[in-house]
């Protein structure tokens, strides 16, 4: 592992310490270590940090902005050790939009995106969109609770779902209609027979067997909502309002 590495989780240490979650930041610093590494140096500048931040050349400037912000608050901590770290300025890109309006899935809109999924391909992947999504439909969850769900967070005995560590620190167990039950009983047994030599903690997984990341997540559900013939809302919503469809 390079110093620069080291440095990424030794400043993840000491904020997740202090309080903060930082869900994201773990797998986006040490992508922009991979790619300083890829330009062979290990000092981080602002043009190569914009650089870093623009790649996914059609997202929207606001994730720009979000991944140029981790590097940038990172890169004020890091410049202590390292006085050649250039602090890329909060006006790089244009000032964030007004918060989005929330766009409300309809249950036949709920269902166009189940059966989108259910004609991915691969069969796992398949089954982890149309279960994840389904269960996020008649839950409420938040996208980041659901993905974070570990295997023994679900007890298929009792029927409930334990969310640990939420927005607010808290822990809170979501009770499930026996149909939601059957659905993740199912999922669990495909994956399991689907990846037998690979085990992971996870609840939902990706096709090699690894939990799946927020970043992945999302632009595969803008293809779903595509593909279901969903013109707006393609962003990945924080949360689905709970709806009546049923998994």
């Amino acid at each position: 592992m390079s110093d620069l590495h080291g440095a990424v989780d030794d400043y993840l240490t000491l904020r997740r310490s202090l309080g903060h979650k930082l869900e994201r930041h773990n797998r986006l610093l040490h992508d922009f270590v991979e790619f300083l590494h890829g330009r062979e140096t290990t000092t981080i500048t602002t043009t190569l940090a914009v650089e870093w931040a623009t790649m996914p050349a059609e997202a929207q400037p606001d994730w720009w902005a979000t991944r140029l912000g981790v590097v940038r608050v990172f890169a004020k901590h890091h410049q202590a050790t390292d006085p050649a770290t250039e602090v890329p300025p909060a006006d790089v890109f244009p000032a964030h939009s007004r918060r989005a309006e929330p766009f409300i899935y309809t249950d036949t809109q709920i269902r166009a995106l189940l059966a989108a999924a259910d004609k991915i391909h691969t069969p796992l992947k398949a089954a982890t969109y149309g279960t994840l999504i389904g269960l996020l439909a008649v839950t409420g969850m938040r996208v980041g609770e659901a993905i974070r769900l570990d295997r023994t967070d679900f007890d298929p005995d009792s029927g409930v779902l334990t969310i640990r560590d939420t927005k607010f620190g808290k822990t809170r167990r979501i009770p499930l209609h026996p149909s939601t039950t059957d659905a993740l009983v199912a999922y669990s047994q495909l994956r399991d027979t689907t990846l037998s030599t690979k085990r992971c903690e996870a609840l939902f997984v990706s096709t090699v067997g690894t939990r799946l990341f927020y970043e992945n997540v999302h632009p595969n559900f803008q293809r779903l909502t595509r593909d279901a013939g969903i013109t707006t809302g393609e962003r990945l919503p924080d949360r689905f309002d709970p709806s009546s469809v049923l998994l």
